[in-house]
């Protein structure tokens, strides 16, 4: 893990500040939104017996819609264009899911995980490639 003095000679004082704001409303969204998606997961496995992997992907995608939303507004205070951002997001989100759906199906079919440690360990890839891929090149 880098060091705040690394972060700071690497990006710069004023930079590493804002990384670090970014980064914590990344959470606080990034946390709303999974709790979203982990009650959309939940509902439709436990309520309408679908298997994990579709429930996790459509779970995803709607979590994603507010998180854009959330994100463009709140975390990055985005003055991109829509037009510009959006597909920017769509195609990051895109890699996103592939990457949840690939550790969902992988932890619950090959590992035989519960599907909800399936999807922490899902949420967790997503949530570093979607920070950084996001920070660098959507907002």
């Amino acid at each position: 893990m880098m060091r705040t003095t690394d972060l700071k000679a690497t990006l710069g004082t004023r930079s590493a500040i804002s990384v670090r704001r970014k980064l914590g409303r990344f959470l606080l969204v990034g946390g709303f939104c999974t709790l979203l998606q982990y009650i959309l997961l939940t509902a439709m496995v436990e309520g309408f017996a679908w298997s994990a992997t579709p429930a996790s992907t459509i779970g995803y995608i709607v979590s994603a819609s507010v998180n854009y939303l959330l994100n463009y507004c709140f975390t990055f205070e985005s003055s991109a264009r829509h037009a510009r951002s959006l597909p920017r997001f769509g195609v990051i989100t895109g890699f996103g899911l592939v990457l949840n759906g690939a550790v969902t199906y992988v932890g619950t079919t090959v590992f035989g995980a519960h599907y909800l440690v399936a999807q922490a360990a899902a949420t967790c890839v997503t949530l570093l490639w979607n920070f950084f891929a996001n920070l660098r090149w959507t907002f």
